[in-house]
């Protein structure tokens, strides 16, 4: 059990800083348009898109990477505690 644990873990934190990577890209020019970039559009936008139908970007600022993340978090938090549980 600890085993799944640790690995659902594992995946968890590695697509939270796969979003991380994937906004950083957007300061710079022509990063995402990069064979790299093309692949972190593939895996962040559609869990990114589910976030940006109710959060709408203020100005030049897109919110919905930064609530992303916090519900990443918060699955992680929930996962230990159902592990716990058993």
């Amino acid at each position: 059990m600890f085993q799944l644990y640790n690995v659902l873990n594992m995946a968890l934190t590695i697509y939270s800083y796969a979003l991380i990577v994937y906004i950083f890209m957007s300061w710079f020019p022509g990063a995402r348009e990069s064979s790299f970039g093309v692949f972190l559009a593939k895996i962040c936008e559609p869990y990114l898109e589910q976030f940006r139908k109710f959060i709408p970007p203020l100005g030049m600022i897109d919110f919905s990477p930064i609530v992303g993340i916090f519900v990443l978090y918060l699955a992680r938090m929930g996962l230990l505690e159902l592990f716990r549980m058993f």
